[in-house]
């Protein structure tokens, strides 16, 4: 799962839950150094990638996606599945409009701004999370997204090539998420 799953299966104590974005911002910092409640979000963000990298449902998934993305499926599979969650937020979400919960996450990166990782905290000072996550709701924002992160990362040139591998497969890929997702949030709600 991306930033949205993470954010969306977080408790909702506001450095915890950024904790849980944290948790791809802090290679080569000192884990322990950073406040509590951000260090139980990494933790949280840590096992729920754990659980979900090893479902059998996700490697099928990754399998789909492997003849367009290479070894880099899992990072596609990661962003469309945010896709899934914020298409069908209304089941998935927190009650709340899908854009208000995106704006209390960029308010609360605001607010707590000073504690986050370098990384994080850049990532806040603009609008690019906000249009990332909002535009997960079409196929089009995915294909950004992808694109975005293929431009930063030289090496994951394939990614852009998920967009059309999702648009074949998006039926199945949809009930893989359906089929994953609520053993996820059970799993991560006994953990939070």
């Amino acid at each position: 799962m991306n930033w949205l799953a993470h954010l969306r299966l977080a408790p909702a104590a506001p450095l915890v839950r950024l904790g849980n974005l944290a948790g791809d911002f802090v290679r080569g910092l000192d884990v322990a150094a950073l406040h509590p409640d951000l260090q139980r979000g990494i933790a949280q963000h840590r096992a729920v990638d754990r659980f979900v990298d090893g479902h059998e449902v996700h490697r099928r998934s990754r399998r789909r996606l492997a003849p367009a993305c290479g070894r880099f499926a899992g990072v596609a599979l990661d962003v469309i599945f945010d896709h899934f969650l914020a298409r069908d937020w209304a089941v998935h979400g927190d009650g709340g409009s899908l854009d208000r919960f995106i704006d209390s996450v960029h308010e609360d990166l605001g607010a707590y701004g000073a504690l986050l990782p370098p990384g994080l905290r850049a990532l806040g000072e603009g609008e690019r999370l906000r249009g990332w996550l909002r535009g997960y709701r079409t196929v089009e924002g995915v294909e950004r997204a992808l694109q975005a992160m293929a431009r930063r990362r030289p090496r994951a040139g394939a990614l852009p090539a998920a967009g059309a591998a999702l648009r074949r497969s998006y039926e199945a890929l949809g009930a893989d998420f359906m089929e994953l997702w609520p053993q996820l949030a059970q799993r991560a709600a006994r953990a939070g």
